[in-house]
C-alpha cells in the first residue's frame, strides 16, 4: 500500500485534509439531504444540471403555490464553505433554503458550483457566472426549467450567499453591472448566450451574510487576532493557488477598480459580533458608500453570534430575526 495515501500534507482541520497522494477529506458539509416536499414549510425542491461537462447543478425550490400563474421574485443563492466544503443538498443549506424560500415566497436557485482544492478558485465564480447565464435564459419563457419559466418574475432578481458564498455573489454583481446580464437571443451551437445587456432581468439586491472579504492591511479587532489572521490567510492562499495574496481583487473588495459598478439598488450585509470577518463586512459599506455606486448598504449585526451561526443554530432567535430581515429586504425592495 502506498504510505503517501495515508500521509496529509495540508490539514485545515476542521474544514478538510489533502493528502500526499493528492486525495481530499472533507470532514465537514458532506451529508446529502434529497431533495422533495418539506413537510414543515410546504417547500417543493428538486436538482437540475446546468452543465454536465463541468459538474455545475442546483437544486431549486418552489414554494406552495395558491394560484398556478402567480410570479414570485427569483433568489439566487450561492452556499459558503471557504470556497472548498457545503454544496446545496448539505442539511444546513437546504434547511436554510426551505426556509428563506417558504418565509419570503420566492423562487430559490441555490448553486452547486466546483471546489478547491479540486478545481481551485477563481473556479467557482465561474461556474456560478454559468449558472446566472443558465437562469438568465428562461426570461423569456423558453428556458430548459418549467418552474422557473412560468413562476419567476425576472424583473425583481436577488442574489444571496453567506462567506465564500457571500463573496461569489458580490462578483456575479460586479460582473452584472460591468458586462450587463447574458441576453436572451441563443448563439447557433452555444451552449449558453449572447453576453449582452437582458432588458427583462432586472436585479434588485444582494444579500451577504457574513462575506469573506480579506486585505493585508489590519481593519478594526483583526490585528488583536493573529491565529485566526493566519487561518484566514492560509486557507485562501490554498483554495486558490494563483492569487497575488491577501489584496487580490477576488478577496478585497478595497482593491477593485469595478466597485462602484455593482449592479443592483440596495445590498444588506449581516455581520456577527464574535466572527474575525464583522470588520470587513462593515468597511465593505464604507467603501461602497464612497466608490461612487448609487445605490443603498445596510449592516446588520448580530450581538453574541459567531460566523454562520445562522446555518449552525437555525431556531435561535437571532438566527430567526435575520431569516425574517432577509425575507423583509426581498419583499420591499
Amino acid at each position: 500500500m502506498d504510505s503517501t495515501s495515508s500521509e496529509v500534507a495540508i490539514d485545515l482541520s476542521p474544514l478538510l485534509k489533502l493528502y500526499k497522494d493528492g486525495h481530499v477529506e472533507r470532514l465537514i458539509g458532506c451529508d446529502v439531504v434529497p431533495p422533495g416536499h418539506d413537510p414543515a414549510t410546504n417547500v417543493e425542491s428538486k436538482d437540475i444540471v446546468i452543465s454536465k461537462d463541468n459538474d455545475v447543478s442546483a437544486r431549486i425550490y418552489i414554494p406552495k403555490l395558491t394560484d398556478q400563474t402567480q410570479k414570485l421574485p427569483l433568489f439566487l443563492y450561492f452556499h459558503g464553505g471557504g470556497f472548498c466544503i457545503e454544496t446545496p443538498s448539505s442539511s444546513t443549506y437546504h434547511k436554510f433554503l426551505n426556509s428563506i424560500v417558504s418565509k419570503a415566497n420566492v423562487i430559490g436557485v441555490s448553486v452547486h458550483y466546483r471546489r478547491a482544492p479540486e478545481h481551485p478558485v477563481p473556479i467557482a465564480h465561474e461556474d456560478s457566472w454559468t449558472s446566472l447565464k443558465w437562469v438568465a435564459s428562461h426570461f423569456n419563457g423558453n428556458g430548459p426549467e418549467e418552474w422557473l419559466n412560468r413562476h419567476v418574475d425576472f424583473g425583481k432578481v436577488f442574489f444571496g450567499g453567506d462567506s465564500a458564498g457571500a463573496n461569489i455573489a458580490h462578483h456575479m454583481a460586479i460582473r452584472v453591472g460591468s458586462h450587463g446580464l447574458p441576453g436572451a437571443d441563443p448563439i447557433q451551437g452555444s451552449e449558453f448566450l449572447l453576453e449582452r445587456p437582458c432588458a427583462g432581468v432586472n436585479f434588485k439586491g444582494m444579500v451577504l451574510v457574513h462575506p469573506y472579504f480579506w486585505g493585508v492591511e489590519r481593519v478594526g479587532s483583526e490585528a488583536r487576532k493573529p491565529e485566526h489572521v493566519a487561518l484566514v490567510e492560509n486557507l485562501w492562499r490554498f483554495t486558490c493557488p494563483t492569487t497575488v495574496g491577501s489584496d487580490d481583487p477576488l478577496m478585497n473588495p478595497e482593491k477593485d477598480p469595478n466597485l462602484g459598478k455593482l449592479a443592483c439598488e440596495r445590498v444588506m450585509v449581516f455581520v456577527a459580533e464574535n466572527d474575525l470577518l464583522k470588520d470587513r463586512g462593515w468597511y465593505y459599506k464604507e467603501l461602497l458608500e464612497k466608490c461612487g455606486w448609487n445605490g443603498v448598504v445596510e449592516v446588520i449585526e448580530a450581538k453574541g453570534e459567531g460566523h454562520v451561526f445562522h446555518l449552525l443554530n437555525p431556531d435561535c432567535d437571532n438566527a430567526v430575526s435575520l431569516l425574517d430581515r432577509v425575507a423583509s429586504f426581498i419583499n420591499h425592495s
